[in-house]
């Protein structure tokens, strides 16, 4: 949080920082001086979003920073300035276009990150002095935003299935939380089946982690997240280039493990379950093989149709076993489908609910907080893609249309039908730098899931 700081340290030494656009262009320069005025006019600013302009009192002190903003998108408005503004700190003037402080805070600070794990940061961050109440609400969300960033961004080496595990138990330590695990041929023993199918070949053993707590007189959440810390797509082997960022894809428990961490640090009142099953997809001598059919916890025959539909698997077994608590709301998080992705690009996560009131109040408070999703539909007439000629159905099919529709009605087979639950397809990554979005581990559906639940359990 460094790149924010409370506006009682530092507005009397701050430089103010104005936002405008092209509307309110003239309205700004009339509160300039005349020189200031010719510098604008010789740098050709325009106030169109993503432009700025440093501006200097007469001795050359810089004095403010005028921005060019879209003020519908005030969480982008800022993200580019921690980096290229020099190091000092600064301050949002009143007269600014931008109205919502508090989400152009947040994006400054999501602007902010850099992952330094493995090399040094490129330059310390420019600051914004912000409201204590401010500072108090953003501080979470942008720790939960980081966390995930981290996790997806840390190679599989250094992030397998024991070190996901000691995620969850640093924030369970953080909040007196119990913490179970499953290891290895325990999982067995235990009736996780699909789990321990997946991650059998790699040489690090797969788990299941659980971390409960609340009360127990509390509504019981379930929230479940796909953890395979690398998938090479096992016999059913992924190509060089769909392999290259597979570090990516226990982003699903990085989402789930942070929205945990949300909910405990907020002491919302519901009795927490979080499930990790935590696994490599590797090939080896011993590695599920297509054809093979596998009875799961739930006492479903799946045949398995591709190994490169594993995470389907893996989190069939925990939906089942949280399933068994007869929770309030179930979500699960999962970087599970391409399909998804060629629906709605790497931007919107794809949301699939059982409960359409409940699917709305998600999009409403994603919205709402600048972290959009976007409904995809439980199309139950294409269950027929998952037909087995051996087994009660597959986790796979040959055809390549509606795979996530698909991905997702095959974990619907393990929730509860009086259950509300919320699936979400997230790509978990940026392709590309943008501002306030850097390349690698990304968020997306955190904070909308976040104030959903904020929403539904606070009084």
């Amino acid at each position: 949080m460094s790149a924010l700081i409370e506006r009682g340290a530092g507005k009397r030494h701050s430089i103010a920082i104005e936002t405008t656009d092209a509307a309110h262009d003239a309205a700004s320069r009339r509160r300039l001086t005349a020189a200031q005025r010719r510098w604008l006019s010789a740098c050709e600013f325009t106030a169109a979003p993503g432009s700025m302009a440093l501006l200097a009192d007469p001795s050359g002190k810089l004095v403010r920073v005028l921005v060019g903003v879209d003020p519908l998108e005030p969480l982008a408005a800022l993200a580019a300035l921690p980096g290229s503004l020099p190091e000092a700190t600064y301050h949002l003037a009143d007269e600014g276009v931008l109205k919502d402080h508090a989400q152009a805070a947040l994006g400054w600070a999501l602007g902010a990150y850099q992952f330094t794990r493995y090399r040094q940061a490129r330059r310390a961050p420019a600051r914004l002095a912000v409201a204590a109440a401010e500072l108090q609400q953003l501080a979470p969300l942008v720790e939960a935003t980081t966390l995930v960033r981290d996790l997806v961004n840390t190679p599989t080496e250094d992030m397998g299935p024991k070190q996901l595990a000691d995620a969850v138990r640093r924030i369970g330590k953080a909040h007196k939380a119990r913490l179970s695990e499953w290891v290895g041929d325990e999982l067995l023993k235990a009736n996780f089946p699909t789990i321990h199918a997946v991650g059998r070949a790699s040489h690090r053993a797969p788990r299941l982690i659980e971390l409960s707590w609340g009360k127990a007189d509390h509504p019981k959440l379930l929230i479940v997240g796909k953890g395979v810390c690398f998938d090479t797509g096992g016999l059913n082997l992924k190509g060089g280039d769909g392999m290259r960022n597979m570090k990516k894809d226990m982003g699903g428990a990085a989402h789930a493990i942070a929205l945990a961490s949300l909910i405990m640090q907020a002491k919302l009142p519901v009795r927490l379950t979080l499930l990790i099953p935590a696994v490599e997809n590797a090939v080896a001598g011993n590695a599920l093989r297509p054809g093979e059919v596998i009875t799961t916890r739930a006492g479903h025959r799946v045949e398995i149709d591709n190994t490169d539909a594993e995470g389907r698997l893996v989190l069939c077994d925990a939906l089942a076993y949280g399933a068994e608590h007869k929770p309030d709301l179930i979500i699960d998080f999962a970087t599970l489908t391409g399909a998804a992705r060629v629906a709605l690009g790497p931007d919107l996560p794809a949301l699939f609910a059982n409960d359409a009131g409940v699917s709305a109040e998600v999009m409403a408070a994603g919205n709402a907080v600048g972290d959009p999703l976007w409904p995809l539909p439980l199309w139950r007439p294409y269950r027929r893609m998952l037909d087995s000629a051996v087994a009660d159905f597959a986790n796979s099919g040959p055809s390549r249309h509606a795979g996530a529709i698909t991905a997702a009605l095959y974990l619907e087979r393990f929730v509860p039908d009086n259950t509300p639950w919320l699936h979400l397809d997230t790509y978990a990554w940026n392709d590309s730098d943008r501002p306030g979005r850097p390349r690698g581990g990304e968020a997306m559906g955190l904070r909308a899931m976040f104030a959903f639940l904020g929403q539904r359990y606070l009084p």
